[in-house]
């Protein structure tokens, strides 16, 4: 009646997936394997907490979807969304479909939407469609206007980006 090894009666059915379960094959990243967490647009948010600090040369960190920075990044940050928190701060080029600025950068800034709030230290060039810079924030550098998307587009493609020798995995 009850047997040990392996349950491959079909009549019987699965033992559901705990919630939060992550499913067994994703779709390819960049390295050709199977995502084990899932589509990029079925993710919330990414945080780079305030514990947190990122330091290197030519380091790129990109987020397919929100990015929440509230660390110190010395790198260049591309996203769809980024946001920059009161005790964040970055040093390099910020690229996103929408960005905005509540801490420090220091470097280019590159969006379709820029935002500045009154917290914000800016010490850069934006490049934009649509800017806004609320009374209080401090900003150093010039402001242009895109005349092509294609100037602020991001570069949300892993593949695209070259990868050393040293750099690789597996």
């Amino acid at each position: 009646m009850f047997s040990r090894g392996s349950n491959s009666d079909p009549s019987l059915p699965k033992p559901p997936s705990p919630p939060g379960a992550l499913p067994s094959a994703g779709p390819s990243v960049g390295n050709g394997r199977a995502s084990p967490f899932g589509a990029a647009t079925t993710m919330g948010t990414s945080v780079i907490g305030t514990d947190l600090a990122i330091l290197g040369e030519k380091i790129t960190i990109i987020s397919q979807n929100k990015l929440q920075i509230d660390g110190d990044i010395r790198g260049d940050v591309t996203g769809k969304q980024v946001v920059i928190g009161e005790e964040g701060s970055v040093v390099g080029t910020v690229c996103a479909e929408q960005i905005e600025v509540r801490g420090g950068v220091r470097g280019a800034i590159k969006a379709a939407s820029v935002m500045l709030h009154p917290t914000s230290v800016v010490e850069g060039d934006i490049f934009h469609q649509t800017l806004s810079i609320s009374e209080g924030a401090q900003f150093d550098g010039r402001v242009r206007r895109a005349k092509d998307a294609a100037e602020i587009t991001p570069n949300l493609d892993v593949s695209s980006y070259p990868v050393s020798s040293s750099q690789q995995v597996g």
